[in-house]
């Protein structure tokens, strides 16, 4: 029986480092490559330095006269075209523009009138505040557009006649350098649903969105929806939200923001779900609260990440002081479980009476040394969410080679230290088996996790290196106190 445990408390622990981090190492998503380019009105329009350019309309064939105006406010700056679409987005948050992130995107609002998908051009008129109206008089259809201090570009159109919108993103596929971050369409109604742009496949459903748009390193371009019911068609590299009801009035908002959990709660819509923290929300926030603490200390986002580290250890000690004790009690008690197996390893039943009976005598407990680490592993993976994740660390630096925590340690440094502080960690352990081949296995695994951890962000492996040092330093004192 006592096999079977140690050997149930090593898979469990071999199956959460699988889980973790396994999946991401050898099992990298693909770049998916579009088959195709959406080519859309705004897409075949180009500013040039007098922002009034023509087009060529293939059905009327006539050239129609169209301009790109720029709102302004504080350091936010967007410009849009006589179609309503964005061509310029420079988010108040970052020092990257819309186009800089999305190198190929396209974005389009397309109305139907009495079964007829058309995109207005309309004529734009300035208002005194630097908003603006617009108005197309062959579909009797106008509105306005303003800019918010908050980043939101606000729209509001009302026709006489009804007509149903419909909104056409499209993007190519991107990925970044660490190769596990694509380009992807979210979209968010109860929760946040994410399709990577350029997946072959096919999608078709409908909800009630707060907001729909584009995702890739670490910003946002979305739509705001105020939880509306649309169609969803996802093809390839292009989304389509198609409104379910037809209308006279129709109001959206635009935004492009770094994700920045606290700037996405104040911009609101539920645009902070687009941090995917994922079923570890209720922990991960708390744990980004505490690394922005710190750096209001420190102003340094390693530094941060230790005293965290230590923080943490400390909270879960007490669950550590009993998983310690468990497993020194366990192999005082070895040579007797060895006995009883070899005097009655003709008798299941009675090693199993006796083992049990040994148990209660040195009050040992064979989960008690496995049960309070995976007490602690929603700590865990949610520590590890929020770092993989958190857009603070985005070139934040550490010292020394580290210029960047959320990319991967360049020399693979951390990560070898990481494996060599486990190693040491598990020549600490006291062993509650005598199974050789166990042993091994144990052995073998800081070299698994140190390969695991060398495409991961540094910032993470930093976390791991730390946690596992002060996870020594608490064993050693257990150890001195309960000798």
């Amino acid at each position: 029986m006592q096999s079977n445990d140690n050997k149930n408390a090593i898979l469990a622990v071999v199956i959460s480092g699988l889980v973790l981090f396994g999946w991401n190492y050898f099992f990298p998503q693909e770049v998916y490559q579009p088959k195709s380019e959406v080519t859309t009105p705004a897409n075949s329009t180009k500013a040039t330095e007098t922002n009034d350019f023509k087009v060529k309309d293939s059905v009327q064939s006539k050239e129609i006269f169209t301009e790109e105006v720029t709102l302004i406010n504080n350091d936010i700056e967007v410009r849009i075209n006589s179609f309503l679409s964005v061509t310029f987005f420079k988010a108040f948050n970052s020092n990257s523009n819309l186009n800089e992130i999305f190198t190929k995107h396209d974005n389009l609002l397309s109305l139907e009138f009495d079964s007829k998908l058309v995109t207005p051009v309309f004529k734009f008129s300035r208002r005194a505040d630097n908003s603006y109206t617009f108005s197309n008089d062959e579909y009797k259809i106008g509105g306005s557009v303003s800019l918010s201090d908050k980043g939101v570009l606000s729209f509001s159109l009302e026709s006489h006649n009804v007509f149903t919108p419909s909104i056409i993103l499209s993007s190519e596929a991107q990925v970044m350098d660490d190769g596990q971050k694509f380009n992807s369409f979210a979209l968010n109604s109860d929760g946040l649903d994410v399709y990577k742009v350029g997946d072959d496949e096919k999608e078709y459903f409908e909800g009630k969105y707060k907001w729909l748009g584009l995702d890739f390193n670490y910003h946002l371009f979305s739509y705001l929806l105020n939880n509306e019911l649309y169609k969803i068609e996802i093809n390839n590299n292009t989304l389509k939200a198609i409104s379910i009801n037809p209308v006279q009035k129709f109001n959206f908002g635009l935004t492009f923001v770094k994700k920045n959990y606290d700037d996405l709660k104040k911009v609101g819509y539920g645009l902070s779900n687009s941090v995917d923290f994922g079923i570890w929300g209720l922990i991960a926030v708390p744990i980004l609260r505490g690394l922005q603490y710190f750096f209001s200390i420190f102003q340094n986002y390693g530094l941060a990440i230790i005293f965290l580290t230590i923080v943490i250890r400390l909270l879960t000690f007490p669950l550590q002081y009993k998983s310690f004790k468990s497993m020194k009690k366990m192999q005082v008690i070895q040579p007797e479980l060895q006995k009883i197996k070899e005097k009655y390893k003709d008798n299941p039943q009675k090693v199993q009476q006796e083992t049990m009976a040994l148990f209660k005598k040195a009050g040992a407990n064979p989960l008690g040394g496995c049960l309070p680490m995976i007490l602690q592993m929603p700590v865990f993976f949610a520590f590890y969410k929020v770092l993989f994740t958190s857009v603070e660390l985005v070139d934040a630096p550490f010292y020394f080679w580290i210029h960047d925590l959320s990319e991967k340690d360049p020399f693979y440094i951390l990560p070898v230290l990481m494996g060599v502080a486990m190693f040491l960690n598990m020549k600490l352990t006291p062993s509650t088996t005598m199974d050789p081949a166990q042993q091994k296995v144990m052995m073998f695994m800081p070299i698994m996790f140190s390969l695991f951890m060398i495409n991961l962000p540094s910032g993470l492996t930093l976390y791991m290196l730390v946690s596992t040092i002060a996870g020594m330093l608490q064993q050693l004192f257990v150890y001195k106190k309960t000798a």
